[in-house]
């Protein structure tokens, strides 16, 4: 990672600001994210106060149509910075925290979700489930939880997995 001038992390830090706190799920919030460097694709969602890496946002990228619901703590560096990769479909429920140590590249997997409250600091696989402190694999999702799924029709196709 090269130094960012202060002039930059202070911008940075207001721009976050202003994410975790203006209207735009869709729309303000993911572009004052893009201004400060978070690589996000088409049709993300991100919620009233998450928290998206504030000294090297750029080391986050979130793929299309991910939902990123209230209060989620996304931080990657720990001892210097890692990555995170958030790919498509992925749904993060209120209250998560992901976290990546430096050096590491942490993904969620492809149509993956995150209970509320799951503490996340190794990969999760495309299309599982998982919850917990630390989070644990919980069932097979085959129906993604995304914006135009219903959440009977998203647990109609959960497939539990063997604990």
């Amino acid at each position: 990672m090269h130094h960012k001038s202060f002039i930059r992390r202070l911008a940075n830090r207001a721009l976050h600001l202003a994410a975790r706190f203006s209207p735009g799920t869709l729309t303000l919030r993911p572009f004052l994210h893009r201004l400060r460097g978070v690589r996000i694709s088409r049709g993300v969602f991100i919620g009233e106060e998450v928290y998206l890496e504030n000294e090297y946002p750029e080391c986050i990228e979130i793929q299309d149509n991910v939902v990123i619901a209230l209060r989620v703590t996304v931080v990657a560096h720990l001892r210097g910075p890692g990555k995170i990769v958030i790919r498509k479909n992925a749904w993060i429920g209120s209250g998560a925290i992901i976290a990546a140590a430096g050096g590491q590249t942490l993904t969620i997997g492809e149509g993956a979700v995150l209970a509320a409250g799951s503490v996340v600091t190794k990969d999760i696989p495309a299309y599982t489930l998982v919850g917990g402190v630390p989070a644990k694999p919980i069932a097979r999702v085959t129906v993604p939880l995304t914006l135009d799924t219903s959440y009977a029709d998203f647990k109609k196709g959960l497939i539990s997995l063997p604990a």
